[in-house]
């Protein structure tokens, strides 16, 4: 709500409110993690409402630390509105059964691999929140230059930057991801990573994003397509993620 209100003054006064706010939620989300991750004895990122508040965090975590550069304060208000969203998303009871006497992931390479690759989509988040923004000062220049002086958003050419520095952190995060998953992992018996729905998929993600920054650094794909690709993958990536996993032998191995 908060969010809405600064984006109806234009972001033209500096305000610590939303990075407050978002500061106190990210502190109680970590002590949910913790306290998950220490009742369970492993990394909690093994079913989907667990893999989804972890990128939820990531995002906060990205959001509070370019936070502190006050040009990019304003992050939060961008990440707020989606952090709510996808976090009522994944409060539906369906994605986070009891585990019994056999939770999915029992070692520390998969809690690693899980991490590390949960991580890199909260990167990718962050770079279409920094599209989302880069797009709205676009906009200001284009149809309202006076309050565009004032405004106190970052100016484009910085935005692009964080677009692809954060894109970079993905792709470096989800390949050592998947590289952890097919060097260390045992698959379920009957299962197959070539025939597995969510690697498939995962490889499309990471082919997609490389060819992204491809696009950028060797063709000079910028400005605001840049921007709408990187918001558009991360939609993308955020809309089946569940449906992959749910469809995954390797993730959800019959008892």
């Amino acid at each position: 709500m908060y969010s809405i209100f600064i984006w109806r003054r234009g972001f033209q006064q500096q305000n610590w409110v939303p990075f407050a706010l978002l500061a106190v939620a990210f502190s109680m989300h970590t002590a949910a993690l913790v306290s998950r991750g220490f009742s369970l004895n492993h990394c909690p990122v093994n079913n989907l409402y667990e893999a989804t508040a972890f990128i939820l965090w990531t995002i906060s975590l990205g959001s509070l630390v370019f936070g502190l550069w006050p040009r990019l304060r304003f992050l939060g208000v961008f990440t707020a509105p989606l952090l709510f969203c996808v976090g009522v998303f994944a409060m539906m009871p369906g994605l986070d059964p009891e585990y019994g006497n056999n939770p999915q992931f029992i070692n520390g390479w998969s809690s690693l691999h899980a991490a590390l690759i949960m991580l890199g989509y909260g990167s990718f988040g962050l770079s279409a929140v920094a599209g989302s923004i880069f797009l709205t000062q676009e906009r200001n220049l284009k149809l309202h230059r006076a309050s565009a002086l004032f405004t106190l958003l970052p100016p484009i050419q910085r935005l692009e930057k964080l677009i692809t520095y954060a894109l970079v952190a993905g792709l470096i995060l989800l390949t050592a991801g998947l590289a952890i998953g097919g060097t260390f992992l045992e698959l379920p018996e009957g299962t197959s990573f070539w025939r597995d729905s969510k690697v498939i998929w995962s490889l499309l993600v990471w082919l997609f994003y490389s060819l992204l920054l491809l696009a950028h650094l060797k063709l000079d794909q910028r400005g605001g397509r840049y921007a709408w690709l990187a918001i558009l993958a991360f939609c993308f990536v955020i809309l089946t993620f569940w449906g992959t996993n749910l469809l995954s032998g390797i993730h959800n191995p019959t008892p």
